[in-house]
């Protein structure tokens, strides 16, 4: 299934995290992975970024990258093989509504 999928780095951080929003920092991080994956920089069946690299990338600890991978995964837009890491779905659900209030 993944033997061919491609792994993500960066060259530039464009999104970055808000320290100053209202909003929590695994919820910002979580959107912002997420319009990744919906705008297609992050391609289905595509292997994420691993944690520390995520963590490292956006500033933030580790507990908040797997809070936000948590988000991810219920919204059934990434699922978490162990010892391998997280993939991008090969089908994405449709966007909820709404999501403007987290």
């Amino acid at each position: 299934m993944h033997a061919s999928c491609r792994t993500f780095t960066f060259d530039s951080v464009e999104e970055k995290i808000n320290p100053a929003a209202a909003s929590y920092h695994y919820e910002q991080l979580a959107k912002i992975i997420e319009n990744k994956i919906r705008t297609g920089e992050f391609a289905a069946g595509s292997r994420l970024p691993g944690e520390l690299i995520l963590s490292q990338e956006y500033g933030v600890g580790s507990n908040t990258v797997r809070r936000a991978l948590d988000i991810l995964r219920e919204r059934g837009l990434i699922i978490t093989v162990r010892a391998r890491g997280s993939f991008v779905v090969e089908q994405l659900p449709a966007a909820e509504s709404g999501q403007g209030g987290e």
